[in-house]
């Protein structure tokens, strides 16, 4: 993906045209009961399921709602899909206190995910329902759908500070601090925050002040010798353990979009060069020299994660680590090609753009889907890029990582002041 601006936002809006989007448009939206059918298999032939994940629901309003935004001349049909979202969650996914439930039928009744588990395993729902929601007021100007964004973003901060957020499908030890749960908490606030602005709501001023508060933890904390950790101990300190002693490509390299989203918003041209030399070194560990393309996860000192003397290798994490290390997922990929151009933006540093050429190049000749009556992204493929069945994280076939890089390279390259597009 080389050229001129012109050319890149040629070939990445047919992409999303013609590659991701008629996909979702065609198979999830459910005219019956609302909401949207995700539970398709890896290869996108068969919808598996209809259950509705409510993460997912949250996700692919984002997606209607942006589009909605941005192309005004289809906005009637994107607004119409988001809405039939945002009535179906906030009818559906939300429980009597407040908290979003992990998964629902089809019509909307709430299910275990896990026997014993309960409604709300997870808070990450919450977060991605706020954005849904945030994205859905901003682009239909709505004030009502607004304030049920910021009510349910002020309880996920309350759990946070409580130590009651709930971690699942990444469950973690007891008392420890997570670098997902930061970054999830940052882009949610600054998702939310953009709302408010447009809207000229009077939370923005606090909402703002939060997202700082994730910034200062995910630097001043997690990111240790130039490489950000994910699981610390429960005053801040690494384990004795692999779960201090891995890397998440993936997970780091979409942060430190948001981080560069923060240094715009503030004007911190230092931050925005601190943040390319973490991005650099994250990549170069997480790429895999042999077949190309980044692990899902990677030790510390480059290597495949491995034991220490106190690891219980059946803890449930410790155990996704050991198996699931090489795999090729479609959302680091798709989210670095953003991270990396929006890197080379700010920075001017052209070895970042060389990184982004390495995983453009890698990225668009292994993931997407050849069938024809198919397209969009094989999503989950092992070490050498072929085709795998497994389940990550959630048994669906993920409608948000694809098309928001897409739509943010596609704002990107559309700024004036953009210089990554002609290097």
């Amino acid at each position: 993906m080389q050229g001129s601006r012109e050319a890149m936002r040629s070939f990445y809006q047919s992409h999303l045209d013609r590659q991701i989007l008629p996909f979702w448009l065609q198979r999830s939206h459910d005219e019956q009961y609302g909401g949207f059918y995700t539970c398709f298999d890896n290869l996108g032939e068969r919808l598996v399921s209809t259950d509705k994940y409510v993460w997912s629901q949250g996700r692919l309003i984002w997606v209607w709602s942006k589009l909605a935004a941005n192309r005004p001349a289809e906005r009637p049909q994107y607004l119409r899909l988001a809405r039939s979202g945002v009535d179906f969650v906030c009818k559906h996914g939300i429980l009597e206190n407040g908290h979003c439930t992990f998964v629902v039928s089809r019509e909307g009744r709430p299910k275990e995910a896990e026997p014993g588990q309960g409604y709300e395993p997870s808070t990450y729902v919450d977060c991605f329902v706020v954005m849904g929601l945030a994205e859905y007021a901003k682009a239909a100007g709505s004030q009502r759908i607004l304030e049920s964004a910021v009510s349910l973003y002020q309880s996920i901060l309350t759990r946070m500070e409580e130590d009651r957020f709930r971690s699942e499908p990444y469950p973690l030890p007891a008392g420890c601090q997570s670098h997902g749960m930061n970054m999830i908490g940052l882009n949610t606030g600054q998702i939310l925050a953009d709302a408010c602005a447009s809207l000229d709501d009077s939370n923005l001023d606090w909402i703002e002040s939060s997202t700082s508060g994730f910034v200062d933890r995910i630097l001043g904390r997690f990111l240790q010798d130039g490489l950000v950790l994910e699981i610390l101990g429960p005053n801040g300190q690494p384990l004795h353990s692999v779960l201090s002693r891995y890397v998440n490509p993936g997970h780091v390299l979409e942060d430190m979009w948001f981080i560069l989203q923060y240094s715009r918003r503030t004007g911190n041209a230092r931050l925005a060069a601190e943040v390319g030399e973490v991005i650099k070194r994250t990549f170069e560990l997480g790429w895999d020299p042999e077949y190309g393309g980044l692990y899902q996860f990677i030790g510390v000192d480059g290597r495949r994660p491995s034991l220490t003397a106190q690891d219980d290798p059946a803890d449930p994490m410790i155990r996704k680590l050991l198996e699931n290390w090489d795999m090729k997922l479609w959302w680091p990929h798709a989210e670095s090609l953003y991270t990396l151009l929006l890197a080379h933006d700010q920075t001017g540093d052209r070895q970042l753009l060389k990184l982004y050429e390495r995983l453009a190049e890698y990225t668009f000749s292994v993931f997407p889907n050849p069938d024809p009556d198919v397209k969009e992204w094989v999503q989950i493929r092992d070490r050498q890029g072929r085709p795998q069945t497994k389940v990550v994280a959630l048994p669906v076939k993920d409608p948000f990582h694809i098309s928001r890089s897409l739509l943010m390279i596609l704002d990107l390259l559309g700024e004036e002041r953009n210089s990554c597009a002609d290097p």
